[in-house]
């Protein structure tokens, strides 16, 4: 870096910590407890592992009795309080657009000489790798082809018809679109913001700074990180959980229906264990390896291996029939978005659809959302705010859709254009939706040139998926259990990496699936809670920045700077600073 780089950044880090971090004497991490390798937190860390040992051992002790358990709570977590999700993300997405369209979408995450850290392409397939990658191969092709043949009440559509379809893409678009991006873009926007402008741990607890103060630093915090850290694992184990029944059935249908391999390879609870180990060994070491070594790197060759696939089945499928499905489908969805973001079923049918299906997607996101949003976070440093939200809302969506319409509409199009049912669709109606939930994929592909290629890279990109997933995990939970610190030692990355993998694994022992989709619908809801309460306090200090940044206090330093140094001030409007940088000694608008 250049002398005058060097200068910009000590001058500028001094304006950010003068004029807008919090008077107060904490550092992250500072009453941590450093031994054996590890860096972590007195009370957060210790506390979450004696909870998480207890639920995992009630779930594998209690067995039976314990999935029955879990299935009431989910019915009733559903029932019950399904309303409070719809309301809650409803309001995610108009917050975040009002921050990102009013007079805050130029305010710069990380002060305004940050600079970005990652470049846009490698900040994208971040993005996609942490934010859908497992959940997108797994319902990609189940859940249209689900809707197809049972379509929620609220279309009021005949089944296995071109009107169920159309509904059955749009539901699809629905659950995958603006609402679950709302969510981590709302989650990771304050996360940045309270870290990296203000200068608080990279934890939950700081986003309440405006209404805790340094109680973020006593038990409230405490209650705050350690909810978190229970959504974030418990979600992540969803993921994790339905991964690998994807990949134990694709190895099994590729080496066995596809290729014709003698003998069976076996599709039970014990073999996803032992996949559950073999991957989590990869993540581990990917994890150990760091942010920019590991987790960088897998997620490009995961956004390749995404294109690569994509690409592969819009060349050999029913390609004007997926660009058709698209568009009638982004019509669909456009024109009831609003209506269907706010249908519970309570004076219609269709109530059954929005508890198993959108209410468990809400909870899902929101449980995922200390993850997807953390991780964003800390790869969104030296982004507008705007900027921000463009890239978090709209284009991980769009591409979402995209996928969503090549995949399903690839499933769908024998049923559609043809005089049967399809051979996927006949798939599923012949094996029902227990046995069709992980083989939906698998024979979709085997229907077009070259199915033991594609249906093999689709099991790899779910490899490579659940192995991102896991050390983002790690890495995201590390900074929670050692008091927001950035950097923590390796041992301790590997250790979140490999308590993610028996988690996983010890639910799926002691309850299946079941028990993973209620752990993070249960642990969804009060999170949820604290999601509305934040929504205010992200509101609280982007108000505060936005006043500093048109104060004559930080107008005077500004202009000391520009005069001590070959400065360029960018300016959002006509006054409200947005960038200071090297470069003439002249203001630009933005």
């Amino acid at each position: 870096m250049a002398d005058g780089q060097e200068k910009t950044g000590k001058m500028s880090d001094g304006l950010q910590v003068e004029l807008f971090h919090p008077d107060s004497d904490r550092e992250p991490g500072d009453t941590n407890i450093e031994k054996w390798g590890f860096d972590v937190h007195p009370v957060v860390f210790p506390v979450a592992l004696a909870i998480i040992a207890i639920f995992i051992a009630v779930t594998v002790l209690l067995g039976d009795d314990a999935a029955a358990a879990y299935s009431w709570l989910f019915t009733f977590i559903g029932e019950n309080f399904g309303w409070f999700y719809l309301l809650a993300v409803n309001i995610f997405i108009v917050v975040l657009l009002y921050f990102a369209f009013g007079k805050y979408g130029g305010i710069r995450i990380g002060g305004v000489e940050a600079e970005k850290e990652f470049d846009d392409f490698s900040w994208m397939a971040m993005l996609f790798s942490a934010g859908m990658g497992i959940g997108l191969m797994f319902f990609s092709v189940l859940e249209p082809v689900f809707y197809y043949a049972s379509p929620p009440g609220f279309w009021g559509v005949e089944a296995q018809t071109g009107a169920a379809a159309s509904a059955a893409m749009a539901q699809t678009f629905f659950h995958w679109g603006f609402h679950p991006w709302a969510v981590y873009g709302l989650v990771g926007l304050g996360l940045a913001f309270f870290s990296f402008n203000r200068g608080l741990p990279l934890t939950f607890r700081s986003i309440f700074w405006p209404l805790l103060g340094d109680r973020i630093y006593g038990w409230p915090g405490h209650i705050i990180d350690l909810v978190t850290v229970f959504a974030t694992l418990f979600g992540l184990a969803t993921s994790l959980g339905l991964g690998v029944a994807q990949v134990n059935r694709g190895i099994q249908y590729v080496s066995v229906e596809i290729l014709g391999v003698l003998g069976s390879f076996p599709n039970n609870t014990i073999t996803q264990i032992v996949l559950i180990a073999g991957i989590t060994a990869i993540a581990t070491l990917s994890v150990a390896a760091g942010l920019d070594s590991g987790v960088k790197r897998l997620s490009t060759i995961n956004l390749y291996l995404m294109f690569a696939l994509l690409g592969f089945l819009l060349i050999v499928g029913p390609t004007i029939f997926v660009f058709g499905s698209w568009v009638q489908g982004l019509g669909t969805y456009f024109g009831n978005v609003l209506e269907l973001g706010f249908y519970r079923g309570t004076m219609g049918a269709g109530g059954g659809t929005v508890t198993a299906w959108t209410v468990f997607y809400w909870g899902w996101w929101i449980a995922w959302s200390p993850f997807v949003g953390m991780f964003i976070a800390r790869i969104s440093k030296g982004r507008t705010v705007r900027e921000f939200v463009l890239g978090v809302l709209f284009l991980p969506s769009l591409f979402s859709t995209i996928w969503l319409a090549t995949f399903g509409g690839s499933a769908l199009q024998g049923a559609v254009q043809g005089d049967g049912a399809g051979a996927v669709v006949g798939a599923y109606n012949e094996l029902g939706y227990a046995a069709f939930e992980t083989l939906g994929m698998f024979v979709m592909l085997e229907q077009y040139p070259l199915g033991a290629i594609s249906a093999s890279l689709a099991t790899l990109l779910v490899i490579t998926f659940f192995v991102t997933s896991s050390d983002s995990g790690s890495l995201v939970i590390d900074h929670l259990t050692s008091g927001g610190k950035h950097d923590v030692p390796k041992a301790q990355r590997v250790f979140w990496a490999v308590t993610e993998g028996a988690v996983a694994a010890l639910l799926l022992w002691g309850g299946g699936l079941g028990a993973l989709q209620t752990a993070a619908i249960t642990t969804g809801l009060p999170f949820a809670v604290i999601l509305c309460l934040m929504c205010y306090t992200v509101y609280l200090g982007l108000s505060n920045e936005y006043q500093i940044l048109e104060s004559e206090a930080f107008a005077q330093r500004v202009e000391d700077l520009t005069a001590e140094g070959d400065l360029e001030v960018v300016t959002s409007g006509d006054t409200t600073v947005t960038n200071i940088r090297e470069g003439d000694d002249t203001a630009s608008g933005d």
